[in-house]
C-alpha cells in the first residue's frame, strides 16, 4: 500500500486541453506544487510557464514531442525535443511513429527514437546532460498485440525511461493487459506509464498492480482527494 505521499509520486498531472488559459495553467501549477505530483504534463507552449510556476518544487516539467500520433517528421520531433529541453523540460512524452511501425519500418522507428534520445543528451541548456527521462507513447488502442510487442522490443532496444499506453485521445488507454503484456516484454528495468481514461482510485490500483509505475492523468487532484490507504487496507482484509 502506498502512502498519500507516495501515491502522489506516481502520477503526471496532465492538462493537454487546447483551451486551456494562462489562468487555468497558474492554477493546474499550484494544484501540482500543493500535491507534489511526479511531473505536470503541459505543451510545448506552456512550458517555460510551467517552470517559472513551479520553480523550487520537487515536480518536473514534462511535455509532449511528435503529438499526437506521431507523424511529424523526424526532423520535426528531434527539434521539438531541443527546442522543449531548452525552454526547461525535464521529461518528454514522444508519440512513436505509428504509421511506421504499423507499414513494418522498424528501422526508422529505432533510428528516430535513438535521434531523439541523443537529442535531450545533446541539448541540455538548461540542466546536467542527460538528465532528461524519455518516455514513448506506443498508442496500445490502435496496435495489434504483435505491434504492441514489436514497439515495446523497440523501446527496449533503444533502452527508453519509460513506455506509456496511450494519449488519451484514443478509446481505452490504459488497461490491464497492455500493462501486463508491456511488462513481460521489457522485464522491471524500464518504466511503464499507464495512461487514458485513468479517473477512479480503484483503476489506478489496478494499473499498477498490474505492472504500472506511472500513472497519466487529468484527474490528479481527484484521485488525491479520494485516495485513502487505510479505507484500502481495510477493504483487502
Amino acid at each position: 500500500m502506498y502512502t498519500k505521499q507516495q501515491f502522489a509520486k506516481l502520477i503526471d498531472h496532465t492538462l493537454l486541453k487546447p483551451t486551456a488559459t494562462k489562468q487555468d495553467m497558474i492554477k493546474f501549477c499550484e494544484d501540482a506544487r500543493k500535491y507534489h505530483f511526479a511531473a505536470v504534463v503541459v505543451f510545448p507552449f506552456w512550458v517555460t510557464l510551467a517552470v517559472k510556476q513551479l520553480q523550487g518544487s520537487d515536480v518536473k516539467i514534462c511535455t509532449p514531442i511528435g503529438f499526437p500520433y506521431g507523424a511529424n517528421t523526424r526532423t520535426t520531433k528531434i527539434a521539438e525535443t531541443k527546442n522543449a529541453v531548452a525552454n526547461g523540460a525535464e521529461e518528454i512524452d514522444v508519440v512513436m511513429n505509428i504509421g511506421a511501425l504499423k507499414t513494418g519500418d522498424y528501422d526508422f522507428v529505432k533510428r528516430e527514437l535513438t535521434d531523439i534520445i541523443d537529442a535531450t543528451n545533446l541539448s541540455g541548456m538548461t540542466q546536467e546532460s542527460g538528465s532528461t527521462l524519455v518516455k514513448v507513447i506506443i498508442e496500445t488502442p490502435l496496435l495489434s498485440k504483435e505491434e504492441k510487442i514489436m514497439a515495446c522490443q523497440i523501446c527496449r532496444d533503444v533502452e527508453v525511461d519509460f513506455i506509456k499506453t496511450a494519449t488519451g485521445l484514443s478509446p481505452n488507454g490504459a488497461v490491464e493487459e497492455d500493462i501486463k503484456l508491456i511488462r513481460s516484454v521489457v522485464g522491471p528495468s524500464i518504466g511503464v506509464k499507464a495512461a487514458g481514461g485513468i479517473r477512479t482510485v480503484e483503476q489506478a490500483m489496478n494499473l499498477l498492480d498490474a505492472g504500472a509505475s506511472r500513472l497519466g492523468t487529468s484527474a490528479g487532484v481527484t484521485l488525491m482527494q479520494t485516495y485513502d490507504p487505510d479505507m484500502l487496507l481495510k477493504g483487502s482484509t
